[in-house]
């Protein structure tokens, strides 16, 4: 009986070109399909719920492949993390319906965004976070970063590129805080554009360096115009922290 397998993982994203297969890069995508294959003998498609960047963490990452198998969940979880490098993990595995979907049947994501602000460098999280000396008002971001909340048309913070076919997106939280040297951006939506959670990022810091107003920021949503928002933040600093799915 062919099943449908849910892996739940969590990557360092640091040597990686996003999760999405691609020629000539390597990818989280090919990583897992590679252990897969070790495992069933042929290629499998392993469906991701994020195609995420190149550089991007993941804390949380679901994805699914099908399968004729009678191998318990649990042994496929310990098989296929025997075959993956020591920056990708399986947390666990499950059957799911078949017409279940990583990436369609998501609800809702959460990222996070982390800059070190401190005038030197941590060597403890040089691979997951942005190092920005210039000392960030974090209260002053964690006010301008409540306008992107509702819902609202993100194409200003919607890099080019992309092929959706609606930029309008639902934001439930967005908030700013500061947890020693860290400042962390926190944002959950129902979806999100390519490189949209970067940008945000990159336009708080804009807003504590006094370059965007803090009450600017929802007439930079209601511009749909990519030069009014800030700069992208690098890669990096960001992280998928959760996934939600009905149910």
């Amino acid at each position: 009986m062919t099943r449908n397998l849910r892996l739940e993982l969590t990557f360092n994203g640091a040597g990686y070109h996003g999760w999405q297969r691609q020629a000539n890069a390597d990818t989280v995508q090919e990583r897992v399909e590679a252990a897969v294959e070790c495992i069933f003998g042929s290629h499998l498609t392993v469906y991701g719920c994020s195609r995420t960047d190149a550089g991007v963490h993941a804390r949380q990452f679901f994805c699914n492949f099908r399968a004729d198998t009678s191998m318990e969940a649990d042994v496929v979880a310990r098989a296929v993390n025997a075959n993956l490098p020591v920056d990708i993990a399986v947390k666990a595995c499950e059957d799911m319906p078949d017409d279940f979907h990583s990436r369609y049947s998501c609800v809702s994501k959460q990222y996070r965004y982390t800059i070190w602000n401190e005038r030197w460098e941590d060597p403890f999280s040089l691979d997951t976070s942005w190092h920005h000396a210039k000392p960030l008002d974090a209260g002053l971001m964690d006010r301008a970063a409540r306008h992107f909340a509702g819902t609202h048309d993100f194409a200003a913070f919607c890099s080019a590129g992309s092929e959706v076919q609606s930029t309008v997106r639902t934001v439930f939280e967005s908030y700013v805080e500061r947890k020693g040297g860290a400042v962390i951006f926190t944002v959950s939506a129902n979806g999100f554009l390519y490189n949209m959670v970067r940008i945000m990022a990159g336009t708080l810091v804009c807003v504590s360096e006094g370059k965007i107003g803090e009450g600017d920021i929802p007439a930079v949503i209601g511009s749909l115009d990519r030069s009014r928002a800030g700069f992208t933040a690098p890669a990096p600093g960001l992280c998928l922290e959760r996934v939600v799915y009905d149910g």
